[in-house]
């Protein structure tokens, strides 16, 4: 009975142990695929050509309003420079992140582009908008920055406040 014991005992310590060490196990390889997804992700981000920024595109830059905005049905975008590339600009939508540089328009529309995703950025004083430009779609609308709440809230007739 004691002996019967004893390996009753030792059957689960080994059993402990080895489901322990296979937790281990499954635990360390998914830590290695999120380390490799995220070089990956920055190997791709390193080796992406950039096109040469003109003047004209630097002086766009300047105006691009940056940070959180707020959009339609409590979605967000987040608008930021890129550190060391001027005029390059990183936007941020859901799980998808762009990199953009500003483009001329006849309007005075602020317009962003990643012309490899297809994907613009569109910015006027009162209001901001995504569009995936491959499909045709919006993807957000009626996005504000705190600038442009602040131009929206002026442009208000006192009968809308």
């Amino acid at each position: 009975m004691l002996l019967k014991s004893f390996w009753n005992t030792a059957l689960v310590a080994v059993a402990a142990t080895s489901f322990a060490m296979g937790a281990q196990a499954r635990e360390a390889k998914a830590t290695a695929r999120e380390q490799l997804k995220s070089e990956a992700k920055g190997l791709a981000l390193a080796t992406q050509v950039t096109e040469a920024i003109s003047e004209q595109q630097l002086e766009i830059a300047a105006h691009v309003f940056t940070g959180q905005a707020r959009c339609e049905f409590a979605q967000q975008v987040s608008v930021a420079p890129i550190s060391g590339q001027p005029g390059e600009f990183q936007v941020g939508f859901k799980n998808a992140v762009y990199r953009m540089v500003p483009e001329e328009t006849t309007t005075g529309a602020v317009r962003l582009t990643d012309k490899k995703a297809g994907v613009i950025w569109l910015q006027i004083p009162t209001k901001s908008m995504l569009m995936n430009a491959k499909l045709g779609q919006r993807l957000v609308d009626n996005c504000m920055q705190t600038e442009q709440q602040v131009a929206a809230d002026s442009a208000k007739t006192p009968d809308e406040k």
